[in-house]
């Protein structure tokens, strides 16, 4: 099993939802850098569970406990490796599971590929919990990224068919620092009550909703990416359909682009003093996979969560179908704490970025 990402910043994370604790190892981290943990732990609870009624009530401090590569505060420049402790576990939820194959969820496959050997409580390593080790990564990121005038941001775009209102051109720092403080992280606070209740219908019908997320990445010049395998939109997309529960992924236009015109599509050059801009962002900021200099613009789309209280169909390993209704603690919607692991990804996928054009360059 693959749980290890990167090539010049390297990532891997491990652990189950009901096991002992989960973690991540970060290699290629520069020494010297002070790590702010109060505001890592700010970060580790935009995601954690249990806060709100919107939320799983499983409640999890998500403290992450530093094992190495951090003295006095600074980081050594050796791996960097932090434990989350899983602290409010109910695998007897799960017991009926080991048979059952959830709707949805990740248990047939996983079986077939384990040979029956994974750990199944919680979903195991399947598990949406696993985000938390790529939030404290990501904050790690931001921080490094922040030195260089990089700022990463995102909003819910849409829960259900209640929408949002996208980015401007050309969002704004404090835009995005306000977005990171709130429950609900909109750019039309209007939205929320009625995007809350969405929630709390389905919840209340056994059911649950799904929605998208559009993050921006400020203060990255042009030059950043690779033309093919390793553009901005590969390395990105890779790292964002690694988030359990995302299927799919567009940046800037997207899948509207395949309904214009080339010259309603194109992003017109101008200069801005000495600086070069376009009128549009229609590409994300990314033409030929390589940043433009305007703002990294996408958005993801979240599923509904999986496990629901409402009957379904599935099948029993030990042969015939069976009607589940799955009980225990889950999130109605997933959306809003997934907000802070998709710019975790990003944070991740642009510091890698940086980091292979500065090798390239030595």
């Amino acid at each position: 099993m693959s749980g290890s990402w990167g090539n010049s910043l390297k990532i891997s994370i491990f652990g189950e939802s009901h096991g002992p604790a989960i973690g991540i190892t970060m290699s290629g981290l520069p020494s010297g850098l002070a790590l702010d943990m109060d505001w890592v732990n700010r970060e580790m609870q935009r995601r954690a569970p249990g806060q709100n009624r919107l939320s799983t009530p499983r409640k999890e401090a998500d403290v992450p406990r530093i094992l190495s590569g951090l003295f006095e505060g600074r980081t050594t420049g050796t791996p960097l490796c932090a434990v989350i402790e899983n602290q409010s576990t109910r695998s007897s939820d799960y017991e009926e599971l080991k048979d059952l194959m959830r709707p949805g969820h990740g248990d047939y496959p996983g079986t077939i590929r384990y040979q029956g050997f994974q750990d199944p409580r919680g979903g195991g390593h399947f598990s949406g919990r696993i985000t938390a080790p790529l939030v404290f990564a990501g904050a790690v990121c931001k921080q490094i990224l922040a030195e260089k005038g990089i700022q990463v941001g995102a909003h819910i775009q849409s829960i259900g068919r209640i929408k949002d209102r996208s980015f401007t051109l050309e969002p704004t720092l404090g835009e995005l620092e306000a977005l990171a403080q709130a429950e609900l992280p909109l750019l039309d606070p209007d939205r929320g009550p009625a995007m809350a209740q969405a929630i709390l219908d389905a919840k209340a019908d056994c059911d649950s909703l799904g929605g998208t997320i559009e993050c921006v990445i400020l203060g990255v010049g042009p030059g950043v990416g690779e033309p093919f395998f390793d553009s901005v939109e590969s390395v990105l997309s890779h790292l964002l359909f690694s988030i359990p529960a995302v299927k799919g992924v567009e940046f800037g236009a997207g899948f509207e682009s395949a309904a214009l015109v080339g010259s309603q599509c194109n992003d017109l050059y101008y200069y801005e003093g000495n600086q070069v801009k376009t009128r549009t962002n229609r590409c994300g900021g990314v033409t030929g996979g390589i940043t433009n200099g305007m703002p990294i613009l996408f958005r993801v789309a979240v599923r509904p969560t999986a496990s629901i209280a409402k009957p379904q169909e599935t099948i029993a390993l030990s042969g015939g179908t069976r009607t589940l209704s799955i009980t225990g603690r889950h999130d109605p919607c997933i959306v809003p704490r997934a907000v802070p692991v998709v710019e975790a990804a990003a944070a991740i996928g642009i510091l890698e970025l940086l980091k292979e054009r500065e090798a390239c360059r030595t």
